[in-house]
């Protein structure tokens, strides 16, 4: 598909931002702009990522899932290396326009590079379930997903983690 130019629009008045029928995204002072994935069908939250201007951009002209990677500090177009492309259904913005969500299709069924499904694979216990099982103030997480949908080693070889630390 062809990349075609996206503008957008100043940001004017507070009426325009929430109400109008411009798209003036507010990005941060890095210039990035939170991103919330989701399952198009599932409803289910996939990943959280950031874009700049550019991936935003590319996302509405490509249809595929473009994020700015806050580590490694490059444009990364979502399932380039590993096939697992996110094919847009549908992109919304918040009301004050500092916040996207997507809605995917996501080609081979996982979008976390650690080979599970979605990224969010582990649960924090709160409240009184907390209580109950901690130890000295130590959170211990509690596994959601067991099944990793791939291998990464497999997709991504033995190269060290570009995301953590």
């Amino acid at each position: 598909m062809p990349v075609v130019p996206v503008r957008f629009q100043a940001r004017k008045t507070i009426e325009q931002v929430e109400e109008g029928d411009d798209l003036a995204p507010r990005f941060d002072d890095r210039g990035l702009i939170t991103v919330v994935t989701t399952d198009a069908t599932s409803g289910e939250v996939l990943m959280q990522g950031y874009m700049n201007a550019e991936a935003l951009q590319l996302t509405i002209s490509t249809a595929e899932a473009h994020y700015y990677s806050r580590s490694r500090q490059v444009l990364w177009h979502k399932g380039a290396t590993s096939g697992l492309v996110q094919s847009v259904r549908e992109l919304l913005v918040d009301d004050d326009q500092d916040c996207i969500w997507l809605r995917v299709d996501v080609a081979g069924g996982a979008s976390c590079h650690v080979g599970y499904r979605s990224c969010f694979y582990r649960k924090v216990p709160v409240g009184s379930e907390f209580v109950a099982k901690q130890v000295d103030g130590h959170v211990d997480l509690e596994w959601t997903d067991t099944e990793k949908v791939f291998d990464p080693e497999d997709v991504y070889g033995d190269a060290p983690n570009p995301t953590i630390l």
